[in-house]
């Protein structure tokens, strides 16, 4: 506000003087034009010029003088300086034919404007005209212009300090809320939360910040439940492994036949612990972006084909017809072995899944913007209930029949996974005790049909 004030003190002060030399500067030249014809070459003093100077000095409000060419004054509107010989800066630049101002401060009449016009006839400089305007008047209306300004600028500040008070309470309220919402999560409480009041941009933060701790909630629930998980799936293979070797040891006499089918379901639980572990260590790789797509151009028509040839040893034992539909040939870059894990894991649970005598069909087709690979059996299938849930690590729909099937609860997961990175997606249709269908979309940007 001080320096508001202060522009416009001086933007006035600066409007103001301008406004008083314009306005002198035209009277002068009006008084140099009545006094031409009223005086000879050497100006000599006649009572009508003395009219003029008294009259316009009334109007003016100012001294007015009238000089001739040598510096004597031959009007004074006061008569005190008839006759005397006058020397001002102003004078000598107008009797050089110049109009001339100046602000001078004299100490006994304060702020004092000079003005001097010359007096012209003929092209040639005959006199000039010389006024002296106070200013004093000038400068005390804009004090009293200033102090009303000031007293509004007091009043306006009293009144903005009372608004920002207000607001500035209301704003404080919410971000104090927050950052105590903040200190009990920082101290582990994962509950917390902060009420959403209202639609601006401390209500959008508010909610954010609701969001986030929703996020971080399901996030550490998940860590809680995948260490269960990754503890119960690593204790089962080792407490079997524990039981089958103590119970050899506590035997003095054990059959040859015995000890192999005790160190085969050994052997297995191995297995079965080594696959647990691989699948943790891929899933560990992708959470931390480790894991790094080799794109290669591939014929995708091939890769299905080489990797139903190599499961449908599987799918024979149960005597499951698997069969691979093409509806086109497609070339596209991808990650050859990755996507051929993903697809492994997927069909490799569509033959554990469907009973003896079942039919599993794998179809490739072009469907707008995406490469399809649709993978359909006529098996158990999943309860709808269950759906949503598939992708997630350790998940069975039952549990008991996924550890006869020898399951991790990891397959699905990674798939998702690298399906994902390849910016694809996975889709699952599926009726209980009907079958289930899966849809791999993969972007065809890079395809090349053939």
């Amino acid at each position: 506000m001080l320096l508001i004030n202060s522009f416009i003190s001086e933007a006035i002060r600066l409007s103001y003087i301008n406004q008083k030399k314009v306005h002198l500067f035209t009277q002068g030249n009006i008084i140099a034009g009545r006094v031409i014809n009223v005086i000879n070459e050497e100006i000599v003093e006649n009572i009508d010029i003395e009219d003029i100077t008294k009259e316009m000095s009334k109007e003016l409000k100012s001294r007015v003088l009238v000089i001739n060419t040598k510096g004597i004054v031959v009007s004074d509107s006061y008569d005190v300086l008839r006759g005397s010989i006058i020397k001002h800066h102003e004078l000598e630049e107008s009797l050089s034919g110049k109009s001339v101002s100046k602000q001078h401060n004299l100490e006994k009449y304060g702020r004092t404007m000079y003005v001097s016009v010359p007096i012209i006839s003929n092209a040639q400089v005959i006199g000039a005209v010389f006024i002296s305007a106070s200013l004093e008047e000038i400068y005390q209306s804009i004090k009293e212009t200033m102090r009303s300004f000031l007293y509004l600028s007091f009043i306006s500040l009293l009144i903005t300090g009372f608004i920002s008070f207000i607001f500035a309470k209301l704003i404080s309220r919410p971000i104090e809320e927050l950052t105590n919402s903040i200190i009990k999560v920082h101290q582990g409480n994962l509950e917390e939360r902060v009420e959403v009041r209202g639609n601006d941009e401390l209500s959008n933060l508010g909610s954010s910040f609701n969001l986030m701790i929703t996020r971080i909630a399901q996030v550490e629930q998940q860590r809680k439940d995948f260490v269960a998980n990754v503890s119960h799936e690593l204790r089962t293979p080792l407490s079997a492994i524990k039981l089958l070797s103590e119970s050899l040891l506590h035997q003095d006499h054990v059959r040859v036949e015995t000890y192999r089918e005790f160190l085969a379901d050994i052997d297995s639980e191995v297995d079965r612990l080594n696959k647990i572990i691989e699948n943790l260590l891929s899933l560990v790789d992708i959470d931390k972006g480790k894991l790094i797509l080799d794109y290669q151009v591939t014929y995708i028509n091939y890769l299905i084909e080489n990797l139903i040839h190599s499961l449908k040893p599987l799918a024979d034992n149960k005597k499951i017809d698997m069969a691979f539909y093409e509806k086109e040939k497609v070339h596209t870059k991808l990650d050859q072995i990755k996507i051929q894990q993903a697809l492994t894991n997927i069909i490799h649970n569509a033959i554990k899944y469907t009973p003896n005598g079942g039919k599993i069909e794998v179809s490739l087709y072009l469907e707008y913007e995406d490469i399809v690979i649709k993978i359909e059996d006529n098996g158990i299938g999943i309860p709808t209930e269950s759906l949503p849930y598939i992708f997630e690590r350790f998940y069975r729909v039952d549990k008991a029949r996924a550890r006869n099937t020898g399951g991790t609860g990891l397959g699905l997961a990674i798939s998702h996974q690298i399906i994902s990175l390849h910016q694809g997606r996975i889709e699952v249709v599926s009726e209980l005790n009907k079958g289930t269908a899966f849809y791999i979309r993969l972007p065809k940007d890079t395809a090349v049909l053939s």
